[in-house]
Parts: structure tokens; C-alpha cells; sequence
């Protein structure tokens, strides 16, 4: 059995391969089908093994990779994100805060009243919020486990915590 820590390998049902999508688990065939699955964070991959690639089953996305034997690398059949949305964002999360800085720059509060601070703290709550808003968008449509990575990583930093310990 081939495992994806060789040196170069071809893409077989018989391997185990780091996860294309939370690059932490391993992906190993399924019993009686041409699929891979997550060990990690349970994505299910359609294995095309003439052309060394997988797609993601479980999404509606058209996500895939091609193994090039050593890693996988992003086909070109991937959802890409174009200009488009990158500059639709960047105003999602740049012009409401732009629009609170101004009107707290504009209209200041008199120094020294009690609440003088919160036009600023809403400005910066504005743009955690519009963001946070993105990173939401941006983990569902990728259906990135964030939740199982965490938690893996914290494993992670405790273990070397003991073994320092």
C-alpha cells in the first residue's frame, strides 16, 4: 500500500493521501467504489484515476485536484474568484466602515463626555462585523471545517505542551 509521504506516486485506490481540502487528514478509498473520503473532515472525492485527479462529491461546487505525485495542486475546472467579487467584497467590508469613520470624524463627540469613545469602537464593530460576514460566506461555500480544524490544532498544541512539559 502506497502511502502520500513516498517520494513521487501515482494516484491509486490502494493509497493514502493528505486531504485536499483541510490538508490535515488522510483520504483513502472507500470498500467497492471509485471514491476517496476524509478521514478528518468526512469530504467524499470522485476519483478519476486515468487522469491522477478527484472532485468533491459532497458540494455543489465543482471543486477538484490533480495529483502530481507528490501534492495535490488545484485544477483548472475550479471554482476560481474572479476581480469581480474580490472588489465586491473589498467594498462590502470597506465602504460601511469608510461611511462610520467619516460621520464619526465629521460629527466628534465633545471631548470628555462619557461616551467620546463610541463612535470609534462603532467604526471598528462595523468592520469586524462586514468581515466576519465574508469569512462566514467564504467557509460555507468551501464547506471548510473550521470547527474540526480547531479542534485538531488545539490537540496539536497541547500534546507538544506535554511532551515540552
Amino acid at each position: 500500500m502506497s502511502t502520500s509521504k513516498d517520494l513521487s506516486t501515482k494516484l491509486s485506490l490502494d493509497g493514502i493521501y493528505t486531504c485536499p481540502v483541510c490538508r490535515y487528514g488522510d483520504i483513502s478509498a472507500l470498500t467497492l467504489m471509485d471514491a476517496f473520503a476524509c478521514n478528518f473532515c468526512r469530504h467524499i472525492f470522485s476519483a478519476e484515476i486515468e487522469q491522477q485527479s478527484v472532485k468533491m462529491a459532497d458540494t455543489s461546487s465543482v471543486l477538484g485536484w490533480y495529483w502530481n505525485g507528490r501534492s495535490w495542486q488545484a485544477s483548472n475546472n475550479s471554482v476560481k474568484i474572479g476581480w469581480e467579487i474580490k472588489l465586491a467584497s473589498a467594498a462590502f467590508v470597506l465602504l460601511p466602515t469608510t461611511l462610520m469613520g467619516l460621520a464619526a470624524y465629521i460629527f466628534t463627540p465633545i471631548p470628555g463626555s462619557a461616551l467620546f469613545w463610541f463612535p470609534l469602537v462603532w467604526t471598528g464593530l462595523v468592520f469586524l462585523s462586514h468581515l466576519g460576514i465574508l469569512v462566514s460566506i467564504f467557509i460555507d461555500y468551501y464547506q471548510f471545517p473550521l470547527g474540526l480544524y480547531l479542534k485538531a490544532a488545539s490537540r496539536n498544541v497541547w500534546g507538544r505542551i506535554a511532551i515540552s512539559n
